[in-house]
């Protein structure tokens, strides 16, 4: 399967991964704990045009329960219980919701009547997901992607918004099933979207 995984009829730079604060331990340096998966969020833009935000997670049935990474002067290990865990299991769930956003990491716009303020379908049907692993400055395209789910949700409804002259605004929500078997924790899911014209408009990575 090529790098590319979707052409969206609707979808999205740095990417957050949020996790629980680390733990102090007498031997250890670190345990960062990973319950509920790797939650995500980030902002990005479309050139010339608005800027959104993506906030979402990446699951594995019950995999990330208990699962914690313990940093010591000796290096980096995962476990659960008493057990090393070294590969993430055959497949995780990548979930994310996209709408739009501003604040002070929006690049400056063109001012210029025509260009849109607001993502819109025909906007986010353009753009192209790729995703990879990543090991060091190695990437290596995910294959065989399956796309789980897809909607796109108002944000005002569509009789408030002609009634008040309001714009519309919707939600972006995607699933996808990511194959890992045989991954190891120590790799990043990288996650590079593009426009029509090939640019970049967003590369996070999540990682533990």
């Amino acid at each position: 399967m090529r790098a590319r995984v979707h052409n969206f009829a609707g979808l999205v730079i740095a990417l957050g991964l949020a996790c629980l604060a680390p733990v102090s331990l007498a031997r250890d340096k670190n345990v960062w704990s990973y319950e509920g998966g790797l939650f995500v969020i980030t902002n990005g833009s479309i050139p010339n045009g608005p800027c959104f935000r993506l906030a979402g997670r990446v699951t594995g049935g019950d995999f990330f329960e208990h699962l914690k990474r313990i940093d010591k002067d000796t290096g980096t290990i995962f476990r659960r219980g008493s057990d090393n865990v070294e590969n993430f299991p055959d497949r995780l769930t990548l979930s994310f919701a996209v709408h739009d956003h501003y604040d002070q990491t929006c690049p400056p716009r063109v001012e210029n009547a025509n260009t849109p303020k607001y993502l819109t379908r025909a906007m986010m049907s353009s753009l192209h997901l790729y995703l990879y692993w990543k090991r060091g400055v190695e990437l290596r395209p995910v294959g065989e992607v399956k796309t789980n789910y897809f909607a796109v949700r108002p944000l005002i409804p569509q009789a408030a918004a002609r009634a008040h002259n309001l714009p519309e605004k919707f939600e972006w929500s995607y699933e996808y099933t990511v194959p890992s078997a045989g991954v190891p924790l120590t790799d990043s899911l990288v996650l590079v979207l593009r426009d029509a014209d090939n640019r970049i408009v967003a590369r996070v990575a999540a990682r533990l």
